[in-house]
């Protein structure tokens, strides 16, 4: 049997980098699987290349409209979620006198709000399902600070946070929440020409002095997923390479 036989699981920001990492391993393992992203075309493209157990649903995470859509239309294809893994999210950095309000905002709506808005309204599902897995994806950057990160390191904080008082609060129900903290991962997000220039001193210090590809993540987070971690909750997955070793 399939690590993910039976589950139906809901990736946000699921149509590139570590959501479609997470989407393909977790169909791999048995799992139906609805894809959501603003990304509509990329979306479409990876849930029709995934087959009949994937589903692309166009979402805002920021809009609670339509996470009530995703998951009406989660449950018309599939039955009950019961997995949930808060992927989609946005690294903005600058030092707190550059930092816009409205870069603020942006970076907290994605990263934070997003997680409120999505176990809101995923649990009624999961209360069917009488069961549910919630994984959201913080990153180290929720564990240690960094300068430029006011918003970034800020929000990834709440998730850990949110994380273990929606465990404490959830676990009655069968559900369990866990966090996930990747340091540096090779994704689109931080392809670009400024970050890569910033992370190189980072990587020069791991003790695996490398970025980390998408898929060891998603190894973590099918083992979240599935039964294998039933009595683990309220807690951080770490990895990153070693960063806070140090």
């Amino acid at each position: 049997m399939k690590r993910l036989e039976g589950k139906v699981a809901l990736i946000t920001g699921g149509a590139r980098g570590m959501g479609a990492s997470h989407a393909k391993m977790f169909i791999e393992e048995g799992a139906k699987v609805i894809i959501s992203d603003i990304l509509e075309k990329e979306g479409q493209e990876m849930a029709a290349s995934l087959g009949d157990h994937a589903l692309f649903v166009r979402h805002d995470v920021t809009k609670a409209h339509d996470w009530e859509k995703v998951v009406e239309e989660a449950e018309k294809k599939f039955g009950p979620i019961n997995v949930l893994v808060n992927n989609a999210g946005i690294l903005l950095s600058n030092s707190i006198d550059l930092m816009s309000e409205e870069d603020f905002d942006k970076v907290y709506n994605i990263n934070q709000k997003s997680i409120f808005l999505g176990v809101k309204a995923v649990l009624p599902s999961m209360k069917k399902a009488n069961e549910g897995s919630i994984i959201n994806i913080s990153s180290i950057s929720g564990l240690v600070g960094q300068p430029g990160g006011v918003a970034y390191n800020g929000t990834k904080f709440a998730v850990t946070g949110m994380t273990k008082a929606l465990a404490l609060e959830l676990g009655h129900y069968n559900i369990r929440v866990n966090s996930v903290h990747p340091g540096v991962i090779d994704t689109p997000m931080t392809q670009t020409p400024e970050i890569q220039e910033a992370i190189k001193p980072m990587i020069a210090a791991l003790a695996i002095k490398r970025s980390a590809k998408p898929h060891e993540i998603s190894h973590l987070c099918v083992f979240l997923a599935s039964d294998e971690s039933s009595y683990s909750t309220g807690t951080e997955f770490v990895a990153d390479g070693g960063l806070i070793a140090q």
